[in-house]
């Protein structure tokens, strides 16, 4: 949705969402002139301002964007006697946009129906409206296979810079489709160039959010089997060693391989990428390919950037902690929990 017809459509959303009227609508507004109070609109209402910076988009870095340039009327509070409130605005807010908003004490509204907007004598929260603007067509991306190499390098070394040159190089790409993807990555704002233009990952933990937003572990190819073990751990090794012998290449991923990384909390599925699938081969080998009733998932990775940073953990090859962090999203039991212990614990030091 274009920023002009997003804009047009604010004031009446808001009212719909609020049931305020809106008495006046300043557009392109700058609170102090002296200061760098900018913001897309404002609207008085109910002896208020609420300060309003819209995006045409609800992803994750579009959304962190426009938090990051409304932080500064928390700072303000008052304007010309009136309490100052300010409000993302959105075609759509998806679940990561949300959390972002919630973490940073931000109101947000959308324009199909949804809105959590507090302020004095105010308290709005409606959810559940299904996305009006669903675009059509396939989607560019830029977490599509190949081009995700790139912020699989950026995300693995997120305090070095890299020159286009040596992106290209290490992750096996032209530098032509590397410029591109990087020119796409500086126009959402998500990755930042030195003086000597090497780019480097403006703010880690969004660009790992906004891939992970995008990213859908449905896109590789999963057979589903089973092999004789008493639980996760067991369904882990027994399947390494068998990989190992057959001279496959391989690493876990998933909930194995965050059992390996950051001991969490027990298993039953485990999964592993596996390179050259025999599967005539493997099933001699006590690995057998079912349909249900599976507590093993072995993938064809859409890409060989999933083995990117792969180490050895507990004599067990691992995809890195990156990697894991991603695939858990596609993944059942307790993923969503082994998510968050991952990353809190392992992806950017955090102890």
């Amino acid at each position: 949705m274009n920023e002009s017809a997003l804009l047009a459509c604010i004031p009446k959303a808001f009212e719909a969402a609020t049931g305020l009227s809106v008495q006046e609508v300043k557009k392109e507004w700058a609170a102090v002139r002296r200061g760098d109070y900018s913001a897309d609109l404002a609207l008085r209402a109910a002896g208020q301002l609420f300060v309003v910076e819209a995006k045409g988009s609800g992803e994750a870095q579009a959304v962190a964007n426009a938090i990051r340039q409304l932080e500064r009327f928390k700072q303000l509070k008052r304007y010309a006697g009136a309490h100052v409130t300010p409000v993302v605005v959105v075609p759509y807010m998806g679940h990561v946009g949300e959390k972002l908003c919630q973490e940073a004490q931000m109101s947000w509204l959308d324009l199909s129906g949804n809105a959590s907007i507090i302020a004095p004598g105010l308290r709005v929260i409606l959810r559940g409206m299904p996305n009006r603007f669903v675009r059509t067509g396939r989607p560019r991306s830029l977490f599509a296979p190949k081009s995700a190499r790139v912020s699989r390098l950026l995300l693995l070394h997120p305090d070095e810079a890299f020159t286009q040159g040596r992106i290209a190089k290490h992750v096996g790409l032209g530098q032509g489709y590397v410029s591109r993807v990087v020119r796409a990555l500086e126009d959402e704002e998500l990755v930042i160039r030195d003086s000597a233009g090497a780019v480097k990952p403006r703010d880690p933990d969004l660009l790992l959010t906004a891939w992970r937003e995008a990213y859908d572990f449905g896109k590789h190819r999963l057979h589903r089997a089973h092999i004789a073990a008493r639980n996760g751990e067991g369904v882990t090794r027994q399947t390494s060693a068998i990989l190992r012998a057959a001279g496959t290449s391989y690493a876990a991923t998933g909930l194995a391989a965050a059992w390996l990384l950051a001991p969490f909390a027990a298993f039953r599925t485990a999964t592993f990428y596996v390179d050259r699938l025999d599967l005539e081969a493997l099933s001699d080998t006590g690995i057998r390919f079912v349909e249900s009733g599976e507590n093993l998932w072995l993938v064809e990775p859409n890409d060989s950037g999933v083995y990117e940073g792969a180490e050895v953990h507990h004599g067990i090859r691992c995809v890195s902690a990156l990697q894991t962090y991603l695939d858990l999203k596609g993944h059942p039991e307790r993923a969503k929990e082994a998510a968050e212990e991952l990353r809190m614990r392992l992806i950017w030091g955090k102890r």
